[in-house]
C-alpha cells in the first residue's frame, strides 16, 4: 500500500509510473487527496474540541473548589455538548479513514523506472538466456503421456479425490518431486535463508498485509466454516513475510533472509487448452520460497542476488532457461519490479513460467507495519523481496521432458543423491 504522504508529495510521478500498468490513476489520487484533506480537518476540529473540553474540564474542577457552583454547572453543560460533538467527530474521522484505507487498497504498487512499458507477454524484455534444449527423438512425448507411460502421476485420481487440478504424485514420481524440494531447500540454507515452517491458512489480516486481500480474493480458496475465516495459502510468500508483521527491527537485525516449503493452493478458474494439460497448471501445487526483509539502500542489490541464485539452480538442473523483465501490464499488484524465469519444454515446444523473482519496496511494508529503526534512531519501513526458489510443477514438466530418452527418463545428475535412482523406466 502506497503511503499517502508519498502520494501528496510525488501525484505526477505516481500517475505518470502507473500508466506503466496501463492504468490512468488520476482519478484515483485525487480521491486519495480529496478524503487525506477532509480526514485532517476532521482530526483538527476533534483535536481542538477535546482540548477544549479538557480546559473547561479543568476550569470545573476550580470553580466547584472556590464555590462558584452555578457558574461551573453552566459550563459543564457546554462539556456535555462538547462530548457529543466530539463522539460524532470521532465516527466522521473513522468512517473517512475507512473509506482512505478502502481507496488505497486498490491503488497497485508504483513501477519501478526501469519496468518496460506494455501490455502483453511480447512486451516483457528478454535479460538472459541459458542452457541448451535437448536433441529429442521422433519419439519424445509431453510430460503428461510420460507420466502415464511410467505411471508417476495420476491425474486421473487426483481427479476422482479432489478434482481436476489435484494430481497424485506415485513411486518414482513422488520420489522425485520430494528430492526437488529437498535439494532447493539445501540450497537456499547453503546461500544464507533461514528454514523455517510456516502454516499453510492464514487469516483475513494476513492476506490484507501481502496484497493477496483485496486484488486475489477470487482466487485464493476461502475456508469459513463456523466462522474460521481463513485462506489456504496461495505461495508461502503470505504467511513468511507474516512472520514479521508489527514488527521493529534493528538496523543491524537486516537484512532478514529465509526460506520455506509449502504446499500452494490456487483456484486458477476457466482455463482450458493445451497450455494447461498436466502439471503447466494446478490447483495444489508444492513450492519452496525465498524472501528476504531489507534496508531500502540494499534491496535492489539484494534483488540480483536472489536472480542470480536462482539462476546458479536451473545451471545445477541444466534446463535450458531465460529470465525476463516483466513489462507494466504483466507486473503483479505490489510489485515494484519483477524477473520471471521460464524453463524451455522441447517436447511442448514453449517457455514454462518456473519462478517470479520481485522487489515490492515499502508497499507490503506499509501494509504489515514492518518498520526498523535506522542509524539516527528513526522509525523506517523495510523493503520486502520473495521469489520462488522454485516452483515443482513446471520444473518437473521440464526434467521429464527434457531427460527423455528411448530408455526412460534421466535424472539430472544434481538430483540422484537425493533421489538414490538414475533414471525412470
Amino acid at each position: 500500500m502506497l503511503q499517502v504522504p508519498f502520494i501528496r508529495d510525488h501525484q505526477e510521478l505516481i500517475v505518470n509510473r502507473l500508466k506503466k500498468r496501463n492504468i490512468d490513476a488520476s482519478k484515483m489520487i485525487a480521491n486519495v487527496i480529496e478524503f487525506d484533506e477532509e480526514r485532517r480537518q476532521i482530526q483538527t476540529e476533534l483535536d481542538n474540541t477535546l482540548a477544549e473540553s479538557n480546559t473547561l474540564s479543568k476550569e470545573i474542577g476550580l470553580l466547584y473548589k472556590t464555590g462558584n457552583i452555578d457558574e461551573a454547572n453552566l459550563i459543564k453543560e457546554k462539556t456535555v455538548e462538547l462530548k457529543v460533538k466530539s463522539k460524532h467527530l470521532t465516527e466522521r474521522l473513522n468512517t473517512t479513514s475507512e473509506g482512505l484505507k478502502e481507496l488505497l487498497y486498490m491503488i497497485p504498487n508504483v513501477p519501478n523506472e526501469i519496468v518496460p512499458s506494455g501490455n502483453t507477454e511480447e512486451d516483457n524484455e528478454i535479460v538472459f538466456q541459458g542452457g541448451s534444449s535437448p536433441e529429442l527423438s521422433k519419439n519424445a512425448l509431453p510430460h503428461w503421456d510420460l507420466a502415464k507411460k511410467y505411471d508417476i502421476i495420476d491425474f486421473e485420481l487426483g481427479n476422482k479425490i479432489a478434482g481436476a487440478g489435484f494430481p497424485v504424485y506415485k513411486d518414482k514420481g513422488a520420489r522425485l518431486q520430494r528430492a526437488l524440494i529437498n535439494y532447493f531447500l539445501d540450497k537456499n540454507v547453503a546461500a544464507g535463508y533461514k528454514e523455517v515452517q510456516v502454516p499453510h491458512l492464514v487469516n483475513e489480516e494476513s492476506g490484507y498485509g501481502t496484497g493477496q486481500l483485496p486484488d486475489k480474493e477470487g482466487q485464493m480458496y476461502h475456508v469459513n466454516s463456523n466462522g474460521d475465516n481463513l485462506y489456504l495459502i496461495p505461495t508461502a510468500e503470505v504467511p513468511a513475510t507474516n512472520l514479521f508483521r508489527d514488527d521493529l527491527l534493528s538496523e543491524k537485525d537486516l537484512p532478514k533472509a529465509i526460506t520455506a516449503y509449502t504446499p500452494c493452493f490456487r483456484r486458477e478458474a476457466g482455463s482450458y487448452g493445451a497450455h494447461v494439460r498436466g502439471l503447466n497448471r494446478l490447483h495444489q501445487f508444492d513450492k519452496v520460497e525465498i524472501l528476504r526483509i531489507e534496508h531500502p539502500e540494499t534491496s535492489y542489490q539484494a534483488l540480483d542476488a536472489m536472480v542470480s541464485h536462482i539462476k546458479d539452480i536451473l545451471e545445477d538442473l541444466k534446463l535450458p532457461y531465460r529470465i525476463l523483465k516483466l513489462c507494466g501490464g504483466d507486473l503483479g499488484f505490489t510489485s515494484a519490479l519483477t524477473y520471471d524465469f521460464e524453463v524451455f519444454s522441447t517436447a511442448q515446444g514453449r517457455w514454462l513460467e518456473v519462478s517470479s523473482v520481485s522487489n515490492f519496496e515499502t508497499f507490503q511494508a506499509n501494509r504489515l507495519k514492518l518498520r526498523f529503526k535506522n542509524s539516527k534512531g528513526k522509525s523506517e519501513l523495510a523493503h520486502t523481496l520473495n521469489g520462488s526458489s522454485l516452483a515443482l510443477p513446471r520444473i518437473l514438466a521440464g526434467i521429464l521432458e527434457n531427460y527423455q530418452v528411448d530408455e526412460g527418463v534421466k535424472i539430472p545428475d544434481v538430483l540422484i543423491p537425493y533421489t538414490g535412482f538414475s533414471m525412470i523406466q
